[in-house]
């Protein structure tokens, strides 16, 4: 029996390992805590990207081992091993991957019992509900609620719940009949391997957009300077080169040196002051 159970162990390892080392970027995610649906949206949502394992702790701990073998640095990636684990694998870039993971995060209804991970705040103004009890059941949880011109109304905005503290099973309650789903869903990306080395989520967190955007800033801001400065490389050069024959062009027809490029403008410029002077005297 035991002779089997490690038998299968090793297969699982395996596999494992073919997973961890096809892609250029593997990474541990944590998805404990998630139901199945979600769990599988969210696969579904990763698909495009990269593919999804689970797998023991041990076993990953023992198949990013083996992969060290194959590539060099990914066993760091143990480090990261923490609740229930699984290994993504893409040839997506780290950023785009920890984006994509963020962008499934969903939010779902408190059952009480949850520690909430924010503040949970009610805010003033019209309710869905018809007058009746509910007001009172309102007013039971700490909301401010009331009927007003024959509606029942939230007076004022409420902290329901502060951030690391218990959602009541009768705020939950509420919270759901209010539409206010206070529960994060997420899958929590704790490192990615890429070329050797390991990137950690508080530098994966950027805004794409608004990066690319900086950088495209950057670009433009160090090619003007160049260009003023009339630093010669190869994007500027033509340019540069460009904007010295402007410079000429426009320094003769100033001073009236005549050849080849000026002379037909400058003829134009003679006989457009020479009609202009006409006019004045006719």
């Amino acid at each position: 029996m035991n002779a089997h159970v490690a038998e299968w162990k090793h297969g699982e390892i395996k596999e494992l390992v073919d997973f961890i080392t096809k892609k250029k970027v593997v990474g541990i995610v944590e998805v404990g805590g998630i139901p199945a649906p979600q769990m599988q949206k969210m696969r579904n949502n990763l698909r495009e990207v990269g593919s999804i394992r689970s797998a023991r702790n041990t076993l990953i701990s023992k198949a990013l081992d083996e992969a060290e073998k194959k590539v060099k640095g990914i066993s760091s990636l143990k480090n990261s091993i923490t609740g229930q684990s699984a290994i993504i694998a893409t040839d997506a870039n780290p950023f785009k991957l920890f984006a994509k993971i963020k962008a499934t995060r969903t939010m779902a209804p408190a059952k009480g019992g949850e520690t909430s991970s924010h503040d949970i705040e009610i805010k003033a103004g019209d309710t869905p509900f018809k007058p009746g009890p509910i007001v009172g059941e309102l007013q039971k949880v700490g909301i401010p609620a009331a009927i007003q011109e024959g509606k029942v109304v939230i007076k004022s905005d409420k902290l329901l719940v502060k951030a690391g503290e218990k959602i009541s099973a009768d705020v939950a309650l509420m919270l759901t009949r209010l539409e206010i789903f206070p529960i994060e869903i997420r899958m929590s990306l704790h490192a990615v391997f890429e070329d050797g080395s390991i990137y950690q989520p508080n530098v994966l967190d950027i805004n794409i957009d608004e990066f690319i955007g900086k950088i495209k800033q950057a670009s433009s801001n160090s090619f003007n300077l160049a260009i003023e400065t009339g630093w010669t490389n190869k994007l500027t050069i033509k340019p540069l080169i460009m904007k010295a024959y402007n410079n000429s062009f426009n320094l003769a027809m100033e001073c009236k040196i005549t050849n080849k490029q000026t002379v037909k403008f400058l003829l134009s410029k003679a006989q457009a002051n020479m009609l202009a002077l006409k006019n004045k005297t006719t």
